[in-house]
C-alpha cells in the first residue's frame, strides 16, 4: 500500500486534493502536513477544498476528506425542541443575536473543554491564523448572548457563494443549534448555496447535512467560488424571524 504523505516547505503550494490518504489508510482524508499557517495559506487551502486540522503536540496537518459532509440550507432538520428553543430566545429580550462582535471570543470557546473530555484542535496557532482570516473579512462568528454575556457561538469561513462551518459551543441548552438555523437562514437570504461540515457524523446527519463525493464537492465549490460574496455581514431577531419562518 502507498500511504506516502507531501511534506510542505512554507509557501509551498499544496498537492491536489486528489492525493489525500484513502480509506485504507490509518489515516483517510489526509493531504499533507508542514507549510505556513497564515491568512493568505488558509484562503489557498479552502479555495481548494483544504483545511486544517491538528492537534497540540502534532506536526501541521492538512486535510480533504472523501467524502465531504454538507449542509444544504433549506435541509436543515428542525426538531420539535429547537423550534420551541428558537421561540423562546428570539422573544426574550434577555437575549441577542449578534454576527462578527466577538470573533476570537467564540474561538476561544469553541477551544474550552468539553465536558467528554480531550483535547482541542482549536491550538493557539489556528486562534491567530483564524482571526487574521476573520480581519480580511473572510471568517466570521454568530454569536448568542445573554444578559451581555456569550453563551454560545458558531465560527465559520465565507468564500464566495458557500460557507465552512468550523465550530460551535454553548453554554445554555441548543444555543449553537439556534446559530446554525441562523446561519442557514442567512444563507438562504444571500444565496450560499451550501455549508462545508466536513467529517461525517451522526450528529451532522440527523440535522440534515449529507456526504458528497470529493469530485462533487470540488466542482460544487469552483462554482460557488465565482458567485459573489454576501454584501455584509449583519444578522439579528428581525431577520432571523423572516428568514426561518418556516421553521419556526
Amino acid at each position: 500500500m502507498n500511504w506516502s504523505l507531501a511534506v510542505l516547505r512554507p509557501g509551498e503550494e499544496f498537492p491536489a486534493p486528489e492525493r489525500a490518504l484513502g480509506s485504507d489508510s490509518p489515516y483517510p482524508g489526509l493531504l499533507a502536513a508542514g507549510g505556513s499557517l497564515d491568512a493568505p495559506t488558509l484562503q489557498r487551502a479552502y479555495s481548494q477544498g483544504i483545511f486544517p486540522w491538528f492537534g497540540e503536540d502534532e506536526p501541521l496537518l492538512w486535510w480533504s476528506p472523501d467524502p465531504r459532509m454538507v449542509l444544504l440550507p433549506g435541509q436543515l432538520r428542525v426538531h420539535r425542541s429547537l423550534r420551541q428553543a428558537a421561540r423562546r430566545m428570539a422573544g426574550d429580550p434577555r437575549y441577542a443575536l449578534r454576527v462578527d462582535t466577538a470573533f476570537e471570543a467564540v474561538m476561544r470557546g469553541c477551544a474550552a473543554p468539553r465536558r467528554h473530555g480531550g483535547g482541542t484542535w482549536i491550538v493557539e496557532p489556528i486562534v491567530a491564523a483564524y482571526c487574521a482570516l476573520h480581519r480580511l473579512g473572510l471568517a466570521h462568528s454568530f454569536e448568542l448572548w445573554r444578559d451581555d454575556r456569550l453563551v454560545a457561538g458558531l465560527y465559520l469561513v465565507g468564500l464566495g457563494g458557500c460557507a465552512f462551518g468550523e465550530s460551535m459551543f454553548t453554554r445554555v441548552s441548543d444555543g449553537s443549534k439556534v446559530l446554525l438555523m441562523a446561519l442557514c437562514g442567512f444563507a438562504l437570504a444571500h444565496g450560499l448555496r451550501w455549508i462545508d461540515c466536513q467529517q461525517q457524523t451522526a450528529h451532522l446527519a440527523g440535522l440534515g447535512a449529507r456526504p458528497w463525493p470529493r469530485r462533487r464537492f470540488l466542482d460544487c465549490l469552483a462554482q460557488a467560488r465565482a458567485l459573489p460574496a454576501p454584501p455584509g455581514w449583519q444578522y439579528d431577531w428581525t431577520q432571523f424571524r423572516q428568514h426561518c419562518a418556516a421553521w419556526l
